[in-house]
């Protein structure tokens, strides 16, 4: 099966194997167009800008490792992405001066162009006890992510952007900037920049995956996303709406969190108890009311240490109610304002017996210093 479609000339590809994850094999592909499934070790060339002209997998046993200073433009579309199966690897080991991104291929891009990038694992998430619960990609449904092992190694991402994001096929399957399917606590994810995305900046879907150092800007909808039983920790990640940021969903926040997938099981066992530390969340939307900064529902459980919240206009400030269940009374949040306009509560937490929250003026949240590396400066 070919690995990747030429554009203007047969190339030879050539796919090696190599014995250490950090190490670029060689000979590499010299095509410049990627579309279909990686099933062996392959790298890029950081000299090519490559077009994504379709799906790309990398499936079982396969590794894609993208090199410092690579560009990778997506053609418009939903089935424009990258989807790294069960069992496969992908290797973005790159530094502050020469970041991977991956980005719109249109002259004139915008958010929604392409999917994004996905990554399914094989650690826990919550379903019925019992029993190891498996869960189905939500933009391809072939294909399953979940299972037992919480120390699942997918990777490496360090120093990637993931811009124009989100296309969607639906208004209930669209694409995030980078979506985490059950991702074990292997693999390593690390300054993370996702400007202009359609949906959610960052989803987690169970699993036990770690993020630290991550930007988000302008997303439609969520910046920080969890559910379905997610138990790792995000730290130091900002997320903010510019001036002339305006949303098409009709429940934008900062955090959401739920503790088994959209609220329909609610005796899982495994459910979402994620904490968060140093977080910033900002909206200078002018137009647009945030509609909570934080929202933990649906028996999640969350720790929330060191989080500002900045801007103008929201709903709710804090909220830990849902009609399909509330915050786990566990959950621990200490948060600083710093906002203009609360329309509703700053705190709702009508029928939730026991979880702390507690406004604390030290609070600094993130650090902005590590993203100079992405060129942002609108903080």
């Amino acid at each position: 099966m070919k690995r990747i479609l030429l554009s203007v000339a047969v190339a030879a590809l050539f796919l090696v194997s190599c014995d250490k994850d950090n190490d670029d094999p060689t000979p590499k592909p010299t095509a410049e167009n990627l579309s279909g499934n990686i099933s062996t070790d392959m790298t890029l060339d950081a000299s090519i800008t490559y077009t994504l002209t379709g799906t790309v997998k990398i499936l079982n046993g396969g590794k894609l490792r993208i090199p410092a200073g690579t560009v990778i433009k997506a053609e418009k579309g939903f089935d424009k992405y990258i989807l790294v199966e069960q069992g496969g690897q992908i290797f973005v080991n790159r530094t502050a001066d020469k970041p991977v991104k991956m980005t719109s291929a249109a002259a004139t891009p915008a958010p929604g162009d392409w999917g994004g990038l996905v990554i399914n694992g094989k650690a826990k998430i919550s379903g019925p006890s019992g029993t190891t619960p498996t869960g189905t990609t939500e933009i391809n449904p072939e294909v399953p992510y979940g299972g037992s092992d919480d120390a699942d190694n997918s990777g490496t991402l360090q120093y990637l952007i993931l811009e124009y994001t989100g296309a969607k096929s639906s208004a209930n399957i669209e694409h995030n900037g980078l979506t985490l399917n059950a991702v074990g606590s292997g693999t390593i994810i690390e300054n993370i920049y996702i400007p202009y995305t359609a949906d959610d900046g960052i989803e987690f879907f169970g699993g036990t995956v770690n993020v630290k150092n991550l930007l988000v800007v302008n997303s439609d909808d969520d910046m920080f996303d969890g559910t379905q039983g997610w138990r790792g920790t995000l730290d130091n990640a900002y997320g903010v709406w510019g001036t002339t940021f305006t949303s098409d969903e009709e429940d934008p926040r900062g955090i959401e969190f739920d503790g088994n997938l959209d609220g329909n099981t609610p005796a899982d066992i495994n459910q979402s108890n994620g904490t968060f530390k140093n977080i910033t969340i900002v909206s200078k939307a002018a137009n647009i009311e945030m509609q909570d900064a934080v929202k933990i529902r649906r028996g999640a459980t969350a720790t929330i240490t060191n989080l500002l919240i900045k801007g103008t206009k929201f709903t709710d400030l804090i909220d830990l109610t849902d009609g399909k269940g509330t915050a786990n009374v566990a959950t621990n949040i200490s948060y600083k304002k710093d906002v203009t306009t609360i329309s509703g509560k700053e705190l709702n937490n009508t029928g939730v017996t026991g979880a702390t929250v507690t406004a604390n003026t030290t609070n600094t949240g993130a650090n902005t210093s590590v993203f100079a590396w992405t060129g942002f400066t609108d903080f």
